[in-house]
Formats: structure tokens, sequence, C-alpha cells
């Protein structure tokens, strides 16, 4: 069964809502507020040490003042009676609202009573619509007030408990989150997939471009990775005090990974820098003595040409010193080492490493991803297969591939 309009003669509500729900609400979270408040102080007394004393105390401190307890029992509490007072707010503006449609709903009682009378011919129906129309009117614009009220109020409680109140992070914050924790190990594994992609000549890029790409990724990466206290801190400790734990292998392979694949790509740029200008000064024309005689204008439309001269034939020594770094032959293939006679072992072995690289960087990101992939035992074996793969195949390429760019292709071929 329907229940009866509160306001009969108006047609609709324009004020809805029960003002006894919201005064109950309030006063629950105003309790809660206070609830909170007195949980925080609690917790404050016993990580002062004027409660309870002893080790028991002590250790139950120590994970208090590392846990995230007493915050959120402050910033709750903060949240729930800012909350509390949105809806004390709103609880008598709902008030006010609906005491102003009784009074609308009145008038319109009256104006339809003298609408019917005008009907009987007792007088004109024109006023009588009129006054009618006008306080629909105003209804209606009550209603839009009301509603605007009571999305404001609403978003201010949304506010509260959003900034201030613990909350669970939504799928967006848990992917910033993981990005930003694994953003080394990411930059790695993608370097990798385009060493992979180089290898089979998957795409119509120029292997150069991925090498240089590749590079680049790994400098990035090998930057993150000295940059982060951690890290820093488990090398020293491995180093200095001989903790080699599964956290310093982790980090010392992936550190020296990413440096090594930093290097090629680095001395390419260098190289192919410092290049230029024999290039530019090989190519350039003379002078000549007309330049006295240009106009300011054709100074500057010069100066513009040889500005893109000069950065065009940069671009092209950085390309081909990257395409001769990025085919260069590994230290272990020189003539120099046992005669040349590993190069057939070398060049059957790259491929496999090089993909297998690939295949541990990647279970790495996803195990990060995927609690299943992610335990001691994976990693201890992506370990072993990325120790004896970096020493045996990373550091020998990329002593070649240095050689190459410091010595010329003569020697290193």
């Amino acid at each position: 069964m329907t229940a009866a309009s509160p306001y009969p003669h108006l047609g609709f509500d324009p004020a809805p809502g029960s003002t006894d729900l919201v005064r109950d609400l309030h006063r629950r979270l105003a309790d809660c507020a206070r609830e909170m408040e007195k949980a925080h102080a609690k917790v404050t007394k016993l990580m002062d040490g004027s409660y309870w004393e002893g080790d028991a105390a002590v250790a139950f401190r120590a994970q208090l003042e590392s846990g995230p307890l007493p915050l959120n029992l402050e910033n709750g509490a903060r949240s729930v009676e800012r909350a509390a007072g949105q809806l004390h707010l709103w609880g008598a503006e709902l008030a006010d609202f609906q005491r102003r449609a009784r009074k609308l709903d009145g008038e319109a009682e009256e104006a339809r009573e003298a609408l019917r009378r005008a009907g009987r011919g007792h007088s004109a129906p024109h006023p009588a619509q009129g006054d009618l129309d006008d306080v629909l009117k105003r209804a209606r614009a009550l209603a839009g007030e009301h509603e605007e009220t009571a999305r404001r109020r609403a978003r201010h409680i949304g506010e509260a408990s959003h900034r201030l109140a613990p909350h669970e992070p939504g799928a967006w914050d848990d992917f910033t989150d993981w990005l930003g924790d694994n953003l080394p190990d990411i930059l790695s594994a993608c370097a990798a997939v385009l060493g992979v992609i180089a290898l089979l000549g998957l795409t119509a890029v120029a292997p150069w471009m991925l090498f240089l790409a590749a590079g680049l990724l790994s400098g990035t990466a090998f930057g993150l990775r000295i940059a982060d206290p951690e890290v820093l801190s488990s090398l020293q400790d491995g180093f200095t005090k001989g903790e080699l734990d599964l956290d310093f292998w982790s980090n010392l392979l992936g550190t020296a990974g990413d440096f090594l694949g930093m290097l090629p790509g680095l001395g390419a740029v260098a190289k192919g820098a410092m290049k230029a200008p024999e290039l530019l000064a090989a190519t350039a024309g003379p002078a000549g003595g007309a330049e006295g005689a240009l106009t300011l204008g054709q100074k500057i439309a010069r100066a513009g040409v040889r500005a893109g001269t000069s950065i065009r034939t940069v671009g092209v020594s950085i390309r081909t010193e990257a395409a001769a770094a990025e085919g260069a032959v590994s230290l272990l293939s020189h003539p120099r080492v046992l005669g040349g006679r590993l190069a057939p072992i070398v060049e059957k072995v790259e491929g496999p490493a090089t993909i297998l690289g690939a295949g541990t960087a990647v279970y790495g990101v996803a195990s990060s991803l995927a609690g299943a992939l992610d335990n001691d035992t994976a990693e201890t074996v992506t370990d072993l297969l990325d120790g004896p793969r970096t020493l045996g195949v990373d550091v020998p390429a990329t002593v070649g591939a240095l050689h190459f760019l410091l010595r010329g292709a003569g020697e290193a071929s």
C-alpha cells in the first residue's frame, strides 16, 4: 500500500527525506567519533609508557609505533566527526525545506479551492489558475534547491571520508603503487624484450634503434636502483658484512645487468657525438668572403641551416656508432682469446641466453603481480640462471661492444 503524500495539494514531494533518520545517523556518527578519540587517547598513553611497563610493553609499543593504528585512529575520528557535522547541517536544512514545502502545500490548497469556486461560477478562473501555477513553480524551485543542497552535503561527506578515514585503495591506486614499487624491474624487462625482438627480427624497426632504446631503459633502471636506499643498504651489507642473502644477490644481479645493458648504448651516443664535429667539418664548404655582404635575414637563415645540418650530422654519427656497436662481437669471440676458438660456441649461446634473460626478467615482473609466482624457490632459480648468464654472456658482450667503439671495427673483428 502506497503511503500518502505529505504534500497532497502540490502533487509531489519537493523536499524528500526523514529528519528523524538524519538525526539518528548523526547521533551514531558522533558517538563513533567520540569512541575513536577515546581509543586514540588510550593508545597514546600505552605508547608513552604511562600504563604498562616491562619487556612485553616495550615490544607492544614498538609494533604500535611502526604500524598505522595510531594515525588511522586519529584520522578516522576526525573523518567521522566531520561527516557527523555535515549530517547535522543537512538535518537542519532538510527541516527548513520541509517547513517551506508545508507552507507551499497550504498555499496550493487555497489556490485549488479558489479554482474550484471559480469553476462553479462564483468568480473568474484566470486569477486562481495563475496563483496555483505560481505556487507550483515555487515548489519546483524548492525541489531543485533541495537537490543541489543534498548533493553538496553528500560531496562534503565523501571528501571527509576520502581524505581522512582509512580506505581500501582502488584499482588505479593498486596499479600506481605496483608501478612505483617495481619500476626498475619493469624497465629492465622491457629492455630485455627489446633485445629478443631485435634478435628474432620481429619488427621492421632497425636493430640499432632497439639497441639504443634498450640502453636507455637499462640506464633509467640503473639510476632508479642506485637511488633506492634499500638496494644500496642490501649491497653494502653484502660487501661489508658478508650478508649474502637472497635480496643481496637479486639486487646485485639487477644492478649489474642494468649497468651492463646501459654501457654500449651510452658509449655509442658518446662516440657519435664526439665524431660529429669532424664529419661536419669534412662536409662543410668554404665560408668564403661573401658572408659580410649578406643581410641580417640571410645570416639568420644560414645559421638555421647550419644548426639543422649539425643536428642531422650528430644523429647520423650516433646511428652509425650504434649500428656498429649493436653488431659488435663478444670479447670471447676475439681472435686473441684462445685464437677465436670460442666464437662458434658464443654464436650458439648468445641467442638462447638473450631469450633466457628476457624470460627471467618478465617472470620477475609477473611474480610481483601474482602472489602464487612470488616465492623464494623461484627467485633462487632465477638468480642461478641469471648469474652465469650475466658473467658468461653479458659481460663479454659488453666488453666487446665497448672495445669495438673505443678501438674500431678492425681490431674487434
